[in-house]
């Protein structure tokens, strides 16, 4: 049993003995409120349940996993995920207040404390845990190839070499396909790259197969998505470096929505309109 479920358990009898010692004889219970989890003193958990809010950090410009919609607020399955950690802290979703974050700000403003955790088609790998933690992964993407509709002439990885390719400033892709030997242009975000796609700058736009396809189904009829992945990018959610129980926290989470269903529930809402569900990957309990 988790930490927060042992929790959980705890706080709900304490809350059952209080309610049989008010009920009358042979009466019926009044029903009331699940209670509240409860953390460990001077955990991240603790300092964030009493605060009664949250800021996490995802992308405002990725179709299907991070886009600001009609509201002002992002949508997405990364906000889902945020939402979920989010209630399980018992904070509703109205407390959580939304942070962009970039490929190229994601850890400074983890290490800097503007955001809470990240969650931002963020891909675990050993630079990056050198500053911060990851919780996780909850996806496993890959890296593939975004071209015109009419380019039948890039059909893999091996067609980038020595052409201009659109990716993201201090993105995963960007240094893989450096390391391909493509002629990288960097920008901010990757709905900056579209436009010079668009224009003949690039011949190609490249990063994580479920971001490609998001941009593919927001202009329909413009863009396709050719080739094998040829990347495993595995998603996980930031956090502070070493804050072991936050990451575990979530961790626990991530099990639990994956059992029941509420992990599932949120991809079908969301990424699941264009991609297929796969069953998550095994959460690293480094």
């Amino acid at each position: 049993m988790t930490r927060m479920r042992i929790a959980l358990v705890a706080a709900a009898a304490a809350a059952a003995l209080a309610l049989a010692g008010c009920t009358s004889g042979g009466g019926e219970a009044e029903e009331t409120a699940e209670p509240a989890p409860t953390f460990e003193a001077g955990t991240t958990m603790a300092r964030l349940q009493e605060a009664g809010k949250i800021t996490i950090g995802t992308k405002f410009d990725q179709p299907l996993f991070g886009l600001v919609g009609p509201s002002g607020d992002p949508e997405g399955f990364d906000v889902e995920i945020g939402k979920i950690i989010a209630s399980e802290l018992g904070i509703d979703e109205e407390n959580i207040t939304w942070t962009e974050t970039v490929s190229a700000n994601r850890e400074p403003f983890i290490e800097g404390g503007q955001v809470d955790l990240v969650v931002a088609t963020y891909t675990i790998n050993d630079k990056r845990k050198e500053v911060i933690s990851f919780a996780g992964p909850y996806y496993l993407a890959g890296q593939s190839i975004l071209v015109l509709a009419d380019n039948d002439d890039i059909t893999s990885e091996e067609d980038l070499v020595g052409q201009p390719v659109c990716s993201v400033t201090g993105s995963t892709p960007a240094a893989n396909l450096k390391e391909l030997g493509a002629e990288v242009l960097e920008t901010d975000t990757y709905s900056n790259c579209l436009e010079p796609l668009r224009q003949g700058a690039v011949v190609a736009v490249s990063t994580d197969n479920v971001i490609l396809a998001g941009l593919a189904a927001q202009n329909e009829g413009e863009f396709k998505v050719v080739g094998e992945p040829f990347t495993e990018e595995p998603y996980g959610i930031g956090v502070k470096l070493d804050d072991t129980d936050f990451r575990m926290f979530i961790n626990d989470v991530l099990e639990e929505a994956y059992e029941d269903g509420r992990y599932e529930e949120a991809w079908n809402a969301t990424a699941g309109t264009v991609l297929p569900f796969v069953d998550p990957p095994a959460v690293d309990r480094y």
